[in-house]
C-alpha cells in the first residue's frame, strides 16, 4: 500500500489541548483527596466502608428491607449527580428551551392558547375605546421578565422600570383612554437591549421597526425568554469552576446512598476492572500500597478502552452509569472513525503518489467521506453505505486526477478499488483492524500519560488529527473524572484480589 501519511506530533494547540486541561483534574490511583497515599510516612488505608460510614450511613452492609421513602430519596439523588456530572463532563453543556415535540397534543395545546391569547388582545386593542384589560397583564409580565433579568447590583434599573411600567399608573393612562400601547414597547425594547447579550442586538432592532404592536409584543415575550436563558447559561458558566471543584464530593456521597440500598451495586465494576487485572502476585521486594495503586492504575487504563467496543448485551460498569450515553456516542464516533480512516488509506493508496500528496484533493475526500457515513451507527449501516461511499471515492480520485492533468484510472483499476471498498465490511478485513488496534494504543498512550505532554498521531492517520483529539479529549474528560471520584472503591477491589501478606 502506497501513502505518505507518516506520524507526526501533535503540536501545542487548540485540536490537543485537551491533555493538559485533563491532567489538572486528577490521575487514577488510589489516592484519597486527603493525600493519604503520600510517598512519605505510612498510609491509612481509607475504604469504601469507612467512606461509607463517613458519609453517614453506619453499615457496610445493605439493609435487609428498605422503605419507598429511601427509594425514592436514593432516585432524586441520583437524578442531581447526573445534572452535576454532566456539567463538569460536558464542555457544550447549555440549558434548553423545553420544548413540546412538533405535532404532540401538547404542542397542539400550547399553540391554540398563545393564539387565542394574542387574538384577543388585538380583539380588544381594536375596540372604540381601547379595551387595555389583556394589555395591563402583558404589561404585567413583561415587568416580570424584565426583573429577572437584572443583577442584584442594577437597582437604579430596576427602580426606573418600577416607576415607568408602574401598574396603577398604566391602569389610571387606560381609564382615561391616554395609554400609548406602542411606546411602552419601544420603553421595554430599549431596555432589553441594554440587557442583552450582543448576539440578540440585531433581534432586538429589528423589532423596534414594526409597526404591529401585536406583533411586537408578541416578540418581545419570546425575545425576553430567550434572554432569560442567557442569563442562565451564562450564571452556570460563572458558577462552574465551583460545581467543578464540589463534584466529586456530591458524587462519592450519592453514589454511596446509592450502595446502601443494593444488594451488590459493584457487581459488574469488579467484573469488568478484574478481567483487566494481570498481576496478582506481590513481588517480594516491592511495598504492598505501592503495588496496589500501581495495579488499579494499570487495570483501570486498559478497562477504560473496553468502553468504546462495549456489547451493549451486557451491563455497563456501575461507576459509569451516568455516562451511558455519552459511551455509546463515542463508540459510535470511534468506529465512524476506524471506517473513515480505513477507507481513506484505500482511497488514497489507489490514487496514486502524485494525487495523494496534493493536501486539498485530502481533505475534500475525507470530508466526502465522513459526511456519508454519518447516518452510520453499527455495522449493518456501513454495508449498505459502502456502495455509495465506493462511488463517491472513485469520482473523487478520477475529478482530482483530471483537475491536476493526470491520466485517468482505467475501468479495470476502477472496479479494483470499488471492490476494495465495499470489503472493508468484512469483520476480518487487514486495514481496518490495522487502523482500530492503532487508534486504540493512542487512546491508551494518552489515558496511560502521566503528564501533559503531546503524544504522537498514529502513522496513517494524521488527516484524522482534529477527529482524533476530539473523541479523546471528550473521553479522557469522561475517564478521569471517573477515576477522581470511584478510585476509592476500584483500589478495595484490587486490593482483595491481591490479599495482604501476613
Amino acid at each position: 500500500m502506497n501513502n505518505n501519511e507518516g506520524g507526526k506530533n501533535i503540536p501545542e494547540s487548540k485540536d490537543n489541548g485537551f491533555v493538559s486541561r485533563i491532567r489538572s483534574q486528577s490521575e487514577c490511583s488510589a489516592s484519597s483527596d486527603d493525600g493519604a497515599h503520600s510517598t512519605t510516612g505510612k498510609r491509612q488505608r481509607t475504604t469504601s466502608q469507612q467512606f461509607m460510614v463517613m458519609s453517614g450511613i453506619t453499615s457496610a452492609s445493605p439493609p435487609k428491607f428498605v422503605s419507598l421513602e429511601e427509594i425514592m430519596q436514593a432516585a432524586n439523588g441520583m437524578k442531581d449527580m447526573a445534572l452535576v456530572h454532566q456539567i463538569v463532563v460536558d464542555d457544550e453543556f447549555k440549558l434548553e428551551r423545553a420544548e413540546p415535540e412538533p405535532n404532540s397534543i401538547q404542542k397542539i395545546i400550547k399553540d391554540t392558547m398563545h393564539k387565542a391569547f394574542w387574538d384577543l388582545l388585538r380583539t380588544e386593542l381594536a375596540e372604540n375605546p381601547p379595551n387595555y384589560r389583556q394589555a395591563l397583564v402583558l404589561l404585567e409580565d413583561i415587568k416580570e421578565g424584565l426583573f429577572a433579568l437584572l443583577l442584584p447590583q442594577h437597582t437604579k434599573i430596576k427602580q426606573q422600570i418600577s416607576e415607568i411600567l408602574d401598574g396603577a399608573l398604566i391602569k389610571q393612562q387606560a381609564e382615561n383612554n391616554s395609554l400609548d400601547f406602542k411606546q411602552y414597547a419601544q420603553y421595554v425594547l430599549s431596555v432589553m437591549l441594554k440587557l442583552c447579550a450582543p448576539v440578540r442586538d440585531d433581534k432586538i432592532k429589528e423589532l423596534q421597526e414594526k409597526t404591529d404592536v401585536v406583533e411586537t409584543f408578541k416578540d418581545i415575550l419570546e425575545t425576553l425568554d430567550l434572554m432569560q436563558l442567557d442569563m442562565a447559561n451564562f450564571t452556570l458558566q460563572v458558577a462552574k469552576p465551583d460545581i467543578i471543584a464540589r463534584s466529586v464530593d456530591l458524587e462519592r456521597k450519592k453514589f454511596a446512598d446509592f450502595l446502601a440500598i443494593q444488594p451488590d451495586g459493584l457487581e459488574h465494576t469488579r467484573n469488568w476492572l478484574l478481567s483487566h487485572l494481570k498481576n496478582t502476585e506481590l513481588p517480594s521486594n516491592v511495598d504492598y500500597e505501592t503495588h496496589i495503586r500501581k495495579q488499579v492504575k494499570k487495570s483501570f487504563d486498559r478497562a477504560c478502552l473496553d468502553l468504546l467496543e462495549w456489547d451493549e448485551k451486557n451491563p455497563y460498569p456501575e461507576t459509569f452509569m451516568l455516562d451511558v450515553p455519552r459511551l455509546q456516542d463515542l463508540q459510535i464516533k470511534t468506529n465512524r472513525l476506524v471506517y473513515m480512516g480505513t477507507i481513506l488509506l484505500i482511497a488514497l493508496s489507489n490514487a496514486g503518489p502524485d494525487l495523494q500528496s496534493i493536501a486539498s484533493f485530502k481533505m475534500g475526500l475525507k470530508d466526502h467521506i465522513f459526511i456519508l457515513l454519518q447516518p452510520m451507527t453499527s455495522e449493518n449501516d456501513l454495508t449498505n453505505l459502502l456502495p455509495n461511499v465506493a462511488e463517491q471515492v472513485v469520482n473523487d480520485i478520477k475529478n482530482g486526477r483530471r483537475d491536476h492533468n493526470f491520466a485517468q484510472l482505467s475501468d479495470v483499476a476502477e472496479n479494483a478499488v470499488k471492490q476494495q471498498l465495499l470489503e472493508v465490511a468484512k469483520a476480518d478485513h487487514r486495514i481496518k483492524s490495522l487502523i482500530r488496534q492503532r487508534i486504540k494504543e493512542f487512546f491508551f498512550d494518552i489515558i496511560e500519560s502521566a503528564t501533559a505532554a503531546p503524544q504522537q498521531v498514529p502513522s496513517g492517520l494524521s488527516s484524522l488529527q482534529r477527529e482524533l483529539t476530539a473523541i479523546v479529549g471528550q473521553f479522557l474528560k469522561i475517564v478521569s473524572h471517573n477515576c477522581t471520584v470511584f478510585s476509592i472503591y476500584y483500589y478495595d477491589i484490587v486490593s482483595a484480589a491481591i490479599p495482604k501478606p501476613k
